[in-house]
């Protein structure tokens, strides 16, 4: 199947056939296929822009220095938004290897975006990176007055088994004071925390 056709099939109604599109353009890509899915990142059509980012992720590292582009300097929130999301999604289809230094220091500057969609999904692409975005996740929670971006980095911090994180969800959990939601946030996310670690051991 040609190159346009798989473009195509990015918006089709069957998820199946969008899913195998993702895949058959993520295996013979190249920088015009980039180019093309990063364009698609501001579409009003929100099948083919969740398609382009799902695929953007299925790219993988090669994808990120064009996504983190986008993240930092478009003018539109749905763009920046999305590029978060497909970094997320780059963790997620890639975790087998170190996520690029240039997505991490991508999304670090991102959760200081005005925008609660793109510093939220920044942080939430952060969880998704895990061990490597730790140390970037409890900085924002300690450094942040965003009670909303404080309460995505716990939430993140969560989902990610790890001493570090463990230790500092305690400190909030324990600390009388900060906000009472921090606090509740930061219990709920240590709760998760052993979920996650009792459910990747097994």
């Amino acid at each position: 199947m040609s190159t346009e056709a798989l473009f195509a099939q990015l918006k089709h109604p069957n998820p199946n056939l969008r899913s195998r599109a993702i895949w058959e353009l993520a295996e013979v890509y190249d920088a015009d296929t980039i180019a093309s899915l990063m364009a698609n990142l501001g579409e009003d059509d929100v099948v083919l822009r969740r398609s382009s980012v799902k695929a953007l992720g299925a790219i993988g590292p090669d994808a990120v220095p064009s996504v983190v582009e986008a993240l930092l300097h478009s003018d539109s929130v749905t763009v920046r938004g999305s590029a978060a999301k497909a970094l997320a999604q780059v963790a997620v289809q890639h975790s087998n290897v170190p996520f690029p230094q240039i997505g991490l220091d991508g999304l670090e500057k991102a959760m200081a975006d005005d925008n609660p969609v793109v510093h939220i999904a920044s942080a939430m692409a952060l969880g998704e990176v895990g061990l490597q975005a730790v140390e970037i996740l409890i900085q924002a929670v300690n450094e942040t007055e965003n009670l909303g971006l404080a309460v995505s980095a716990l939430n993140a911090l969560g989902g990610i088994p790890d001493e570090r994180a463990k230790a500092a969800l305690a400190a909030i959990a324990n600390d009388p004071s900060k906000d009472v939601y921090l606090q509740e946030t930061a219990t709920s996310a240590l709760s998760r925390q052993d979920l996650v670690k009792g459910f990747k051991k097994s």
